[in-house]
């Protein structure tokens, strides 16, 4: 069976998002559910036998499927995901970014954080 052009662009980006979102299981910075529902998202178009192993996996499984049935996000993934997006708008100011940086920034990261917020905890 030929491979399609489309669906190997959709698996790579589903492997180097799985491989994001493995690197974020370990290091306490990297958020791991963001990558892992991109993954799902990514594999699911590119490889249905990838997506299917990424479902059923214990560690991401779990996250993809309360996303795909109630839009949920872990507490801890908002925590750490509006903390370091704090965090780095403070570098920016302490570092001396121009006020237009300061503000466009802050409002994208003010944006993102409203959208983690407002979706359902579990």
């Amino acid at each position: 069976m030929a491979v399609q052009p489309g669906r190997t662009g959709f698996r790579i980006l589903a492997y180097i998002s799985v491989a994001i979102a493995a690197v974020g299981v370990v290091l306490p910075l990297l958020p791991t559910t963001p990558f892992v529902i991109l993954a799902a998202f990514f594999a699911s178009k590119g490889s249905p036998a990838f997506a299917a192993w990424l479902e059923g996996h214990p560690t991401f499984g779990p996250a993809i499927e309360e996303w795909r049935l109630r839009r949920a996000i872990p507490r801890k993934a908002k925590v750490l995901s509006c903390s370091m997006m704090l965090i780095s708008w403070l570098l920016l100011a302490w570092l001396g970014f121009p006020v237009f940086v300061l503000a466009t920034s802050g409002l994208c990261m003010a944006a993102v954080a409203v959208y983690i917020l407002s979706r359902a905890s579990y």
